[in-house]
């Protein structure tokens, strides 16, 4: 799994992630198509040596888990002509607090995150990794890789929209700057050349966290919808994020101040069942709206029987984990 990617190529890679299909998270995209495979491989020690490797080598591509990467050499879908591995920084495989807020390092594997230490820390982006897919996805996987490769089925996205977190890019000569992961994942601020995704800066809310994700098969997958729920008792809201329905999660913003209007902050915050119910239908309708009318007057479109049953998934994942926060 790569943290970084030349901004000419991030389309590229992202069809050919969805060509491969993989339930992990991994390369977070490519520099080059070169006709044969990668002969040279850096192994830097520090995070701005990875940036100085990248700079020197613009074809090169950054790897740490290889989830993803390895699933798109395999398909002859990619020839790197270099790889920076990142595996070594130690300084982005960790976390730490910082003013109300953990800072987590890109390398942070999926496994690491789903532990109990972590789990009580941000307990929504724990029950993420642990859904990411097999053992061997989750060992590999590495949270810096789910943002860049911004997969629409990545597992830790719609926890990190829905609980604002924001990235900090580690650039050429030293330098950092920090921007929204949302604006990362809609394609509005790309990596520069040489750039890589360092840490990951996620506010620490002290409140009930959920996410719950449909696979269509028995056992962990690749999810055909997801939902991240968390609480902000401080602001007194509800931020939702629903994952794998559009190539982004999705914010539902006036489902999420319609339901907070509802709830007793200062209270026991519960909520009557048909109160959820219409929660998860505001969430559902959002994300996946009907068709425009037609513009002649003709009789209104319908949506197709996939998209009804998908929109009755989000309806019901939405309004589980609002009543799992909520209880």
């Amino acid at each position: 799994m790569c943290q970084s990617c030349h901004v000419r190529a991030v389309s590229t890679y992202r069809t050919a992630e969805r060509n491969c299909r993989d339930t992990g998270e991994g390369a977070a995209g490519l520099t080059t198509h070169a006709p044969h495979a990668s002969h040279t491989v850096t192994l830097p020690d520090s995070l701005d040596e990875a940036v100085a490797a990248l700079t020197a080598m613009p074809a090169a591509v950054p790897v740490a888990g290889g989830t993803d990467l390895m699933a798109a050499v395999n398909a002859g879908l990619l020839r790197p002509a270099a790889l920076v591995g990142l595996g070594r920084i130690s300084e982005i495989r960790g976390w730490q607090y910082l003013d109300g807020h953990a800072l987590l390092g890109a390398g942070l594997t999926l496994a690491r995150m789903g532990r109990p230490d972590f789990a009580a820390l941000i307990p929504g982006l724990a029950a993420a990794a642990r859904a990411a897919g097999p053992p061997q996805v989750r060992n590999a996987g590495t949270l810096g890789g789910n943002i860049v490769t911004s997969a629409p089925t990545g597992d830790t996205l719609p926890v990190l929209a829905a609980l604002e977190a924001t990235v900090i890019i580690a650039g050429p000569g030293g330098g950092r700057r920090e921007i929204p992961v949302s604006h990362l994942l809609a394609g509005r601020e790309m990596l520069s050349p040489g750039e890589l995704v360092g840490f990951v800066r996620v506010p620490l809310l002290h409140a009930p966290q959920a996410f719950l994700k449909a696979t269509g098969r028995t056992g962990p997958g690749r999810a055909t919808a997801s939902v991240a729920l968390v609480l902000d008792p401080a602001r007194r809201g509800v931020r939702c994020a629903v994952g794998a329905v559009a190539a982004m999660p999705l914010r539902p913003l006036e489902a999420e101040q319609w339901v907070a209007s509802l709830i007793d902050w200062d209270g026991e915050r519960g909520l009557v069942p048909e109160a959820l119910t219409a929660f998860g239908d505001y969430v559902a309708a959002a994300c996946i709206p009907d068709p425009a009318p037609p513009e002649d007057g003709s009789e209104p479109a319908t949506l197709p029987p996939a998209a009804l049953h998908l929109r009755r998934t989000v309806a019901a994942l939405a309004r589980r984990a609002l009543g799992r926060a909520l209880s």
